[in-house]
């Protein structure tokens, strides 16, 4: 079959496009369109046949119930048996739009429609090429989202194009969708009404109208005994191909577990992702990053959600980790895509972060162009099975100055360069808690506590004597600045060994506290 596409314009609709898009449909096609939430894959609500053809199009288990799409209110008083008052309130302040309302049905709606269910599930959509469309096509639609099933939901015709192609027969193009998640859905038949589904209609707006309103926790927990009520209950949904992992917790704690989880990950050699904000973006230096918006305004994750997961699937990206979100308003719905996404896998991102202490290695000497960075080049070239930041910096540095010259004369013979290298001062701000500070000598460390004293990340200051388990002479990494260029050597051989017993003691802590997450 070759799927045909159709652009049309919502500021000057092409009526001969919905009308041949309403006449596919009315003869029992599939046609994908547009609402505001989510493309819809459309068919003839009333004919059972036509759902079958849903279902396989989309690979969809036949007991997940389809949601039925009207035009006007009218409509739903022919396929329900009652319209509670409450179902009125509702449909007059949020329809047109994102809610959807289960009733019980009627004869009129067929059981595949239905998913061999008693009640049915009905929206009407704002979107101004939906409401014609439907019109058009005899006033009931089922349209569940435009995707393979289990797929991130399309919010482009194009990602319609990319599950679909071939199987349908028409996809109706307008562009990018508003909302980006699917409708809330509020079933009406129980008492207080209780939402399965959140979306961008939000319990506290529910309640604002009708008062007490409840909600289901296989919105939430996953419970595959129990017959899906509404569409995204019982199956995993939005998911990309790669493993989604969501990590909360406070939002350092999770950036910190999240460069973790990333860096060791890429080190294993796997192709990894983040989906983050714009609050914190900058703070990761591994895997390929997507900003899906801003916390401030959390109608922008939502829209960008889906987009996000599927340019992960075009970039064959293997692992996505992804920072949680508030669970309110439509955070709520975000969350619940999310952890559907996952397969509800969900990580405390305190676990990850108290198996590993550190993100970043700093070696400190005493004017940092010679002893710090032999060993950070040193523990750069070696065998870690995590991913570290590695650098240096001087107790004592007055201009970026590169490194010594016998220094770099040293390391050069031993196949390691350091003629990029620029000296820089230590800071406070290098005391953030993620770095372990690593000193040559005594004095260095003794400095640095005293000048930090007042500073919670001081316990992370150790020499690399101390850190590795030294004692006696061998604990201390003195200078050779002014002395031959063989002293330097015995320096160089000095720090590659201690920098050989750091990466063993680096890797058995990793190897002792490795979980599934790594």
């Amino acid at each position: 079959m070759e799927t045909i596409i159709k652009k049309i314009d919502r500021n000057k609709i092409d009526e001969d496009v919905i009308e041949e898009a309403g006449y596919i449909l009315h003869e029992g096609g599939l046609v994908a369109f547009p609402t505001e939430t989510v493309y819809g894959l459309g068919a003839n609500a009333l004919d059972e046949y036509a759902a079958g053809r849903t279902y396989a199009a989309k690979g969809r288990p036949s007991d997940n119930p389809l949601i039925v799409h009207i035009s006007h209110f009218g409509a739903l008083e022919r396929i329900v048996k009652e319209i509670p008052e409450k179902a009125v309130k509702l449909a007059d302040r949020f329809w047109p739009g994102p809610l959807t309302m289960i009733f019980e049905k009627n004869e009129l709606v067929p059981y595949g429609t239905t998913g061999g269910l008693d009640t049915v599930a009905v929206r009407m959509p704002s979107d101004i090429i939906a409401q014609k469309l439907i019109t058009s096509a005899g006033g009931y639609v089922s349209a569940p989202s435009a995707n393979t099933s289990g797929r991130p939901s399309p919010t482009t015709a194009q990602h319609v194009m990319d599950d679909l192609a071939g199987k349908i027969d028409m996809v109706v193009d307008a562009g990018s969708v508003d909302i980006g998640v699917e409708s809330t859905i509020v079933d009406m038949t129980e008492e207080p009404p209780m939402i399965l589904r959140p979306g961008a209609v939000t319990k506290e707006m529910l309640e604002e109208v009708i008062g007490e309103v409840a909600v289901d926790r296989a919105a939430i927990l996953e419970d595959s005994k129990r017959a899906p009520k509404a569409p995204g209950m019982k199956y995993r949904h939005y998911a990309p191909k790669a493993q989604l992992i969501l990590v909360q917790g406070e939002e350092k704690e999770v950036v910190r577990a999240i460069r973790q989880l990333t860096g060791a990950k890429e080190k294993k050699g796997f192709k990894t992702g983040i989906i983050t904000t714009s609050e914190t973006a900058n703070a990761y230096p591994f895997g390929i990053l997507k900003n899906v918006g801003t916390k401030k305004n959390e109608s922008s994750i939502a829209k960008n959600l889906y987009r996000v997961l599927r340019e992960f699937d075009e970039e064959d990206v293997q692992y996505i980790y992804c920072e949680s979100f508030a669970r309110e308003g439509i955070g709520e719905a975000v969350m619940n895509r999310l952890v559907k996404a996952a397969g509800h896998r969900i990580v405390r991102a305190k676990q990850i972060t108290d198996l590993q202490s550190y993100m970043r290695i700093l070696f400190v000497s005493d004017s940092g162009n010679c002893r710090g960075p032999m060993a950070a080049a040193q523990l750069k070239k070696k065998e870690l099975l995590r991913a570290y930041d590695i650098d240096s910096r001087g107790m004592i540095v007055l201009f970026p100055e590169p490194a010594n010259q016998k220094a770099e004369a040293v390391s050069m013979s031993h196949k390691i360069t350091l003629q990029d290298f620029v000296a820089k001062p230590f800071t406070e701000e290098d005391l953030d808690g993620d770095t372990l500070v690593l000193t040559m000598e005594e004095s260095q460390k003794e400095k640095l506590k005293s000048d930090y004293a007042d500073l919670e990340a001081v316990s992370d200051i150790r020499t690399l004597g101390e850190y590795i388990g030294e004692t006696g002479e061998n604990a201390q990494v003195k200078s050779a600045y002014g002395q031959p260029l063989a002293k330097y050597g015995e320096v160089f051989e000095q720090l590659d060994v201690m920098t050989d017993k750091l990466v063993e003691k680096l890797n058995k802590e990793a190897k002792e506290y490795d979980s599934d997450w790594m």
